[in-house]
């Protein structure tokens, strides 16, 4: 099958690798060239992937019976609708579904009209007046969201980021530089417990999801300093992190599949792609921080990483609208992903650094290289502003599968940095005995 991938980051690196590896045919749409990407593709053209005329026409131009769409952006701009209206099989919501991600502002009161558990207190503003009106009233801390997309980096959370008065400086500054490109802020209640991702491959009504994930946005050691795009995550053997639980999985599944019904009948449209549920469990039980409308990155690595069914196969399901329960297994393994960035991200990050990764090193030590936001020029690898290299280790526990990741870091050459305590048996120890606390 001639299948399609758009986007030129570590999680389509990895989404083209397991289609690469299940038989498909493969072709690429980036805004620049990733070497992981164009190495396994048939053929691959630079271009923008916003635009949803040039993405069908080359589309169309080779034949693609199957396109998977990776990043959230081309789903906002329709590029599923385009493909999909043309008769191509398409894993990625329409833009209407789509915006359970792309409008923060749309995902709230969906969840508060149809009574799907796990919405936390929010209100939604149009106006800085009436959004920090709020904020003096509510009486406790909140997390203050524009609405739109901001690359993973604008939420910020009163007693981490800000306090009173900072919070309201913050909305002002939204509003004013129209942040997001939608001019809506969305504040809710803060949420206090430990975050998880539950990522599931949906067909329109059949939701199959997929083991936990904990991503960690902060940028260094010990989950301080500014947020990023993400600095590594970890899933653990079997579908439960070691400080949840099997019913925190199955309310989290069962919330998600709520919402895509939900989602059915409020736009007409049935949602068809990946579902990133991001959520809380709290000490009331499991809450939803928010949604993505595709994989996570760099969660998509570890899941990916392990997948036992063919990617091809699953894909062309979600397309169809024919996905069963048990289409989608994954390999009784853990994972930990580990990033490799610039010096200075995500502030001020140093760019167009050559780097050198050692595949061959890489993989011979049990681990996955997925390239990310880096670019190939005459046969350098150059990094840009953001995060170059993710390597996956794969193993029996997150403890050795972390060792095998941290190992690997020696591996990549170039002015870069990484988290070394993502996986570690020290940060897990941490998690659980907060879930303890929690939870009494």
């Amino acid at each position: 099958m001639r299948v399609l991938v758009v986007g030129n980051g570590a999680r389509e690196h990895a989404i083209a690798k397991a289609l690469n590896d299940s038989g498909g045919e493969l072709y690429g749409f980036m805004n620049a060239v990733n070497p992981g990407i164009s190495r396994i593709c048939r053929d691959y053209t630079v271009g923008d992937i916003l635009n949803p005329g040039k993405v069908f026409e080359y589309s169309r131009k080779k034949g693609v019976e199957l396109a998977v769409i990776g990043p959230e952006a081309p789903l906002g701009a329709g590029v599923a609708d385009a493909l999909e209206d043309a008769g191509i099989l398409c894993v990625g919501p329409r833009k209407s579904p789509a915006r359970l991600e792309t409008d923060k502002s749309f995902a709230r009161p969906l969840m508060q009209k149809y009574n799907i558990r796990g919405c936390p207190a929010f209100g939604v503003f149009d106006n800085k007046e009436d959004a920090c009106s709020y904020i003096d009233d509510f009486g406790g801390d909140l997390a203050i969201k524009p609405a739109g997309l901001t690359g993973g980096k604008g939420v910020a959370i009163m007693g981490e980021h800000f306090d009173l008065d900072g919070a309201k400086k913050y909305v002002c500054e939204i509003f004013d530089t129209n942040m997001g490109k939608i001019p809506k802020v969305v504040l809710e209640e803060r949420l206090v417990g430990e975050e998880f991702t539950l990522q599931g491959f949906v067909d329109g009504k059949t939701v199959v999801g997929a083991p936990m994930v904990q991503d960690h946005k902060r940028a260094y050691d010990g989950d301080v300093g500014p947020n990023t795009g993400g600095m590594g995550s970890y899933t653990d053997k079997g579908y439960i992190l070691p400080f949840l639980t099997q019913k925190d999985y199955d309310d989290g599944l069962a919330i998600m599949r709520d919402t895509i019904e939900a989602v059915e009948k409020e736009t007409g449209e049935r949602y068809r792609g990946f579902l990133y549920g991001q959520f809380m469990a709290t000490k009331d039980g499991v809450k939803v921080i928010e949604y993505n409308a595709r994989l996570g990155d760099p969660e998509a690595m570890n899941i990916l990483s392990i997948l036992e069914s063919s990617m091809v196969d699953v894909c062309e399901k979600i397309g169809a609208g024919s996905l069963g329960e048990n289409d989608v297994s994954f390999k009784n393994n853990a994972t930990v992903c580990k990033y490799l960035v610039p010096h200075g991200y995500p502030t001020n990050p140093l760019k167009n650094l050559e780097i050198n990764v050692d595949e061959a090193k890489i993989k011979s030590a049990g681990a996955i290289p997925y390239y990310a936001a880096v670019r190939e020029e005459s046969g350098k690898i150059l990094t840009s502003s953001s995060r170059a290299v993710a390597v996956v280790g794969v193993s029996d526990t997150i403890e050795a599968a972390e060792k095998i990741a941290e190992e690997c870091m020696n591996y990549v050459d170039g002015n870069l940095i990484h988290r070394k305590d993502i996986g570690t048996k020290e940060l897990i120890k941490k998690r659980i005995d907060h879930m303890r606390q929690i939870r009494g």
